[in-house]
């Protein structure tokens, strides 16, 4: 079984969590700092109920409400939490991964009473951070995301053999990771509405109008899955960072922006546990191109978030001559192994010099203090 946590309105519910004068009003988080010219990164669900949401121009945002509350994003801030929230469910034994800044999921087996299990780790992350978190559970990652959605905000749901087709035949196909404008449009000349109608489709129907998507959709629908041959951060095999985008873009520059952001982090967690990997890993994903990954092996093995990006940025090429659409990226590191020599060369140790002292400064004065000035561009999507 596979249970997955959401966090409910993620980076509203911190700022209300943060600032007791913003709780229970309508607020919105831009994704730049001029109010009304901005894009909604995320809305609480005080504003969520006026129809406001993120991807909504802010100015429109306003006209609905008036008074509505406005806070200018910090990634900073969210990443943080983000990583604390991990921390914590890691404490439960189980293989944990991140599925992207805001939603997490774990491996938890066949434990008996899992609900009483999801109601533990929802009560934990309110008490100690203040939000709220919606959970699902089912026999894959994808029907386990989709049962997190069932009972939002702060509520379980979990989808059993018994239970399973009358949940997903209350569940609009919208609501599946993966389908957007495009495919629901596809779906809806097929006479597809609800997920139980493409729980039902053969492997056959799918592959003929989804091709390659339509058969991996048919099997991460009736798999069960495990993450018995995932590789996880505590065997120090990997080391990765994702995130979802308030909405998709195609502008090339915030989204390399967003690549040299997850380099920089992966490169800091390397550092701080003293490894260095030979091996790059870019995966995207978005509704022109569900999930994308590629790799890239080299023979020297590195920590330098600057060396990581390049390669990541190598690995986005293949995409084609533009930038498609992109929802979701992360960066991860493999083929890990201990740092265990110095630099060699002057150039090699000035640079070296550099990453300590932006990690010493960093970790002195709180994380982000000092960064490469282009990861600014990830503050202003287009």
């Amino acid at each position: 079984m596979i249970l997955h946590i959401d966090m409910d309105a993620f980076f509203a519910s911190i700022e209300q969590a943060i600032n007791p004068r913003l709780r229970g009003k309508p607020l919105i988080v831009g994704s730049r700092e001029n109010p009304r010219q901005t894009v909604v990164a995320a809305a609480s669900y005080e504003a969520k109920r006026m129809g406001i949401d993120s991807g909504m121009p802010s100015a429109e945002a306003f006209k609905i409400c008036p008074d509505l509350q406005f806070v200018a994003a910090d990634q900073s801030k969210y990443i943080w939490t983000s990583e604390r929230i991990f921390e914590l469910l890691k404490e439960y034994g189980f293989t944990a991964c991140n599925a992207s800044i805001d939603e997490f999921q774990m491996d938890i087996k066949d434990t008996p009473e899992p609900g009483n299990l999801a109601e533990n780790i929802r009560q934990k992350i309110h008490q100690k951070f203040h939000i709220t978190a919606s959970i699902g559970i089912a026999k894959n990652g994808l029907l386990a995301k989709l049962a997190s959605k069932i009972n939002k905000p702060n509520g379980i749901a979990i989808l059993t053999a018994e239970n399973t087709q009358e949940m997903l035949a209350k569940t609009p196909v919208k609501k599946l990771r993966g389908v957007g404008p495009k495919t629901q449009l596809l779906f809806a000349t097929l006479g597809i509405e609800t997920c139980l109608d493409i729980y039902q489709k053969p492997p056959q129907f799918l592959e003929r109008f989804l091709g390659k998507y339509g058969l991996n959709m048919y099997a991460e629908l009736h798999s069960t899955e495990t993450f018995d041959g995932l590789e996880s951060e505590s065997a120090n095999k990997s080391v990765g960072h994702s995130y979802t985008l308030a909405r998709a873009s195609e502008n090339t520059g915030f989204i390399r922006a967003w690549i040299r952001l997850l380099s920089e982090m992966v490169g800091a967690r390397l550092r701080q546990q003293n490894l260095a990997a030979r091996t790059v890993h870019l995966w995207l994903n978005g509704p022109e191109m569900p999930g994308f990954g590629s790799q890239r092996t080299f023979q020297e093995p590195t920590n330098d978030s600057d060396d990581i990006a390049r390669h990541a940025m190598k690995i986005m090429s293949k995409t084609g001559p533009g930038t498609p659409l992109i929802r979701a990226l992360g960066v991860s590191c493999s083929s890990l192994s201990k740092v265990n020599y110095p630099p060699l060369f002057n150039e090699q140790k000035r640079r070296e010099a550099l990453l300590k002292s932006m990690d010493k400064i960093n970790a002195k004065l709180g994380d982000w203090s000092i960064y490469p000035a282009v990861i600014h561009l990830a503050r202003f999507p287009r």
